[in-house]
């Protein structure tokens, strides 16, 4: 009678030891690695830098219409793509701001047709922070090159304005801006945060 007991405790030992080595041998299958769902072919790309090559080409053909038939200024080139003239030049100034100095400025929006965007009064007077802050790119690297007094206009291509998204309001996608630039004050950061740079 005894003899029962135990033939169903090794049966139950036994039965237990079978499910935990077929869970085992389960997990200790390798992971499949997930695959992604969209595969982007380097011809996607490759028509992608095309397509934006043609954008910009397109632009700087429209930045030069301009600039020839705007005979009563002087255009320059910065050195990241964008044209500018003065409308008002500082000749005393020599201080270009540096990233962590504090700027005051104001500026407006235009389109390449001179729609106004945004004026200047609707953008307020702003204080930013030199590369400290999100400004979009053409914006960004004019004010680095604008003396506290002057004032600039500068045709900006997409690629330098907002990009293909726009701003999601005013500015729409690919649209290259005209921009007016007035830097009303520049406090240069202290000299230590300036020797971390």
């Amino acid at each position: 009678m005894k003899a029962i007991p135990i033939f169903s405790t090794i049966f139950k030992v036994n039965f237990c030891l079978s499910l935990l080595l077929m869970f085992l041998a389960v997990s200790c299958g390798q992971p499949e690695p997930r695959r992604p769902k969209d595969v982007k072919s380097g011809s996607y790309y490759e028509e992608s830098i095309a397509r934006s090559k043609e954008i910009l080409a397109a632009e700087e053909a429209l930045m030069q219409e301009i600039i020839k038939s705007d005979t009563l200024h002087k255009y320059r080139q910065s050195a990241n793509g964008s044209w500018y003239y003065y409308d008002i030049k500082n000749e005393t100034a020599t201080y270009l701001p540096k990233p962590d100095d504090l700027v005051t400025m104001a500026y407006n929006l235009v389109s390449f047709e001179n729609d106004t965007l945004y004026s200047m009064e609707s953008k307020g007077v702003q204080v930013y922070k030199v590369d400290k802050q999100e400004l979009f790119p053409g914006l960004r690297n004019s004010i680095k090159i604008l003396k506290e007094g002057e004032v600039a206009t500068f045709l900006f291509p997409s690629s330098l304005a907002y990009g293909y998204p726009g701003d999601g309001d005013k500015v729409g996608i690919n649209m290259p801006l005209k921009a007016t630039i007035s830097i009303l004050k520049v406090v240069p950061a202290p000299e230590e945060t300036q020797q971390i740079q």
